[in-house]
């Protein structure tokens, strides 16, 4: 895109309506669901940035609610599905059905599956067979449905917003690298503190959340991406986003050494794109027209950890892929500057 094509950067006062929209869900979403105000501000970034999520938990930990709560406060056309073992992709995506026409004469006739809409809530998505998740690949990348030939396109906005149960519980499937890539971000859903769960059994019977004050119109909506579209991402902002992705790769010669020792495969150009629109997301929630380093930092773990894989024997050694982004934050300075061996930058005292 030519420079004279790109939108002008807002003034903080131009930005300002749109980061007041966008904190006024935000705020809405904190009340509605007790506690975890920075999940909720991460799920709320990853809208903005137009990313499918993943949240992971253990069962009863409010995934699904999370996901519920937004979905009203979105004034978008929102689908559930189960996941379960006998799923078939058919039920995701829609098959075709003979029928008779008008005139008498059989014909196939393609039925939508429920894929067809702006948010689709794809629950406990890793309780299904390999064969029924990767039946999500085509539309989280390409905004698309391929049947017997012919391709549909999807409602625009399309997300997608899974919940999974950890890996080691019984009766799951872990979902497939490439599509785990399509993911933008997967967050961790911890336990609730103890003062939100006495806040909970004190004042809401039977866990139910309030009904909603606020809902975001779809003007609204558009409102915010326009806003994104025009969030500025410095040269050095995204040089810094492009050498955190190369440093996770053990072949880099910025890699940190727990990269070279443990990671098999690093992350893929897919992520420096999520990492470069999510900070942008974060740069609007605090109503500035640029993203900066920060920004990045803000949402490096929950897009780079889950791209990130490791090496059979990192696990016996203690190494999560979390412990990963940290040191790739740690070891690749924002400055770039390349200094001879043994040689450190120091912090000004």
């Amino acid at each position: 895109m030519k420079n004279e094509d790109r939108p002008a950067l807002p003034t903080p006062e131009e930005l300002a309506p749109a980061a007041e929209t966008a904190r006024r869900l935000l705020a809405e979403l904190d009340r509605l669901l007790l506690g975890r105000p920075e999940l909720h501000r991460l799920v709320l970034a990853g809208l903005l940035a137009k990313g499918h999520l993943l949240l992971e938990g253990l069962p009863g930990v409010g995934k699904t609610a999370l996901i519920v709560a937004l979905s009203k406060l979105l004034d978008l056309e929102f689908k559930r599905v189960q996941f379960t073992p006998d799923l078939m992709p058919g039920d995701i995506l829609g098959t075709h059905l003979l029928r008779e026409s008008a005139a008498g004469h059989r014909e196939m006739a393609f039925q939508p599956g429920p894929v067809f809409t702006n948010l689709l809530l794809a629950d406990e998505i890793n309780r299904a067979s390999p064969k029924t998740q990767s039946a999500l690949l085509e539309a989280m990348q390409e905004g698309a449905v391929t049947q017997l030939g012919t391709t549909r396109k999807l409602p625009r906005p399309f997300f997608v917003l899974a919940s999974q149960n950890p890996i080691e519980l019984e009766g799951t499937y872990p979902l497939p690298e490439a599509q785990l890539d399509r993911f933008l971000f997967k967050l961790e859903v911890a336990p609730a503190a103890t003062k939100d769960l006495e806040e909970l059994v004190a004042t809401r019977r039977r866990g139910e959340p309030p009904s909603p004050t606020f809902t975001l119109t779809r003007d609204s909506l558009d409102a915010l991406f326009a806003a994104m579209d025009r969030i500025a991402l410095p040269r050095p902002v995204a040089r810094y986003i492009a050498r955190l992705v190369s440093a996770s790769h053990a072949t880099s010669p910025e890699a940190p050494a727990v990269v070279k020792s443990a990671v098999a495969y690093g992350a893929s150009p897919r992520a420096a794109i999520g990492l470069a629109e999510a900070a942008r997301a974060n740069a609007l929630l605090a109503g500035r027209p640029a993203a900066g380093f920060a920004d990045v930092r803000a949402v490096a773990r929950a897009v780079l950890a889950h791209r990130v894989l490791l090496q059979p024997t990192a696990r016996f050694d203690g190494i999560t892929t979390a412990r990963v982004v940290t040191e790739l934050l740690s070891a690749i300075d924002e400055a770039g500057a390349v200094l001879p061996a043994g040689v450190a930058l120091e912090s000004p005292s």
